[in-house]
């Protein structure tokens, strides 16, 4: 059997890793003191909760360019996955924001009490999968935060869960709070040329149903369980807020791009100097 071998991209990555990073996330991934919530908690996904958390501050350093000295958004923030790593990592300070109210709780009670920079904040937005009985439409959220406040905002598998309209307002609300030269990461689902075809084919998964519109849902039943965007649709809205691709997006093996290094694909965006 041939070797996959990495794209050139990868490639890049791996000969400028920072081998104080690596050892830091590798403490991370195996540290029994750093919490784990409770299983009735766990609804960000499977897999190993510390593990993920590091291969994602991984990403935050080395795709996004995150510093130590950051102020940094969290919108989605779940029950402190990335957080909790974070709290190894940065010596600025930090806001999670989640429309499901017992991971905040959790979160206020187990974080901040050790970690007081570490600040976290329930938004009763309404969502089909996460939060059905919320208060706030999406499409007409405000985040309370105040502009130009965030070096850093991360949604990882965010907008993966949202229809347009919600899209669109936190595109709006991401361009808000971030300051000029400000970036935001993002995972997420972007349905280029390549992704459409691997739909077609049978060997994307989720098993999304491409559409002539710029959403492709793979339950529509249940819409928000997973969304993909189209990527010109949706880097147009961004980039509508100020925000822009500041490096190539890093593509994942959701789509079925074998050689990928996520699962699902890398987005950094970052805001333009105020004219």
């Amino acid at each position: 059997m041939n070797a996959i071998l990495p794209t050139p991209q990868l490639a890049v990555l791996r000969r400028q890793t920072d081998p104080r990073l690596e050892w830091l996330c590798a403490q991370i991934a195996r540290n029994r003191f750093l919490p784990v919530p409770p299983p009735e908690l766990h609804f960000i996904g499977d897999g190993d909760f510390r593990a993920i958390g590091a291969e994602f501050l991984r990403h935050f350093v080395r795709l996004g360019g995150l510093r130590p000295d950051h102020t940094v958004l969290e919108i989605g923030c779940g029950v402190g996955r990335m957080a909790l790593p974070l709290t190894q990592y940065l010596d600025g300070s930090y806001d999670g924001i989640d429309i499901v109210l017992d991971g905040i709780r959790w979160c206020a009670s187990t974080i901040t009490p050790a970690y007081p920079e570490f600040r976290f904040h329930h938004l009763d937005v309404a969502n089909g999968l996460y939060n059905p009985d919320g208060r706030i439409e999406g499409e007409t959220a405000t985040l309370p935060f105040k502009a130009s406040a965030y070096d850093f905002v991360i949604l990882t598998s965010v907008i993966t869960h949202l229809r347009t309209a919600d899209t669109e307002r936190y595109a709006a609300e991401i361009g808000r709070v971030l300051k000029p030269g400000g970036r935001c990461f993002l995972s997420l689902f972007l349905a280029d040329a390549a992704a459409r075809a691997g739909i077609a084919k049978g060997t994307a998964r989720p098993a999304f149903r491409d559409a002539p519109g710029v959403e492709l849902l793979a339950d529509p039943e249940h819409p928000n369980a997973a969304v993909a965007y189209d990527e010109e649709f949706l880097l147009g809205r961004f980039a509508a807020h100020g925000l822009r691709t500041a490096r190539p997006v890093m593509r994942g093996h959701w789509s079925g791009q074998r050689e990928a290094e996520n699962f699902q694909d890398l987005l950094v965006l970052e805001k333009g100097a105020v004219p």
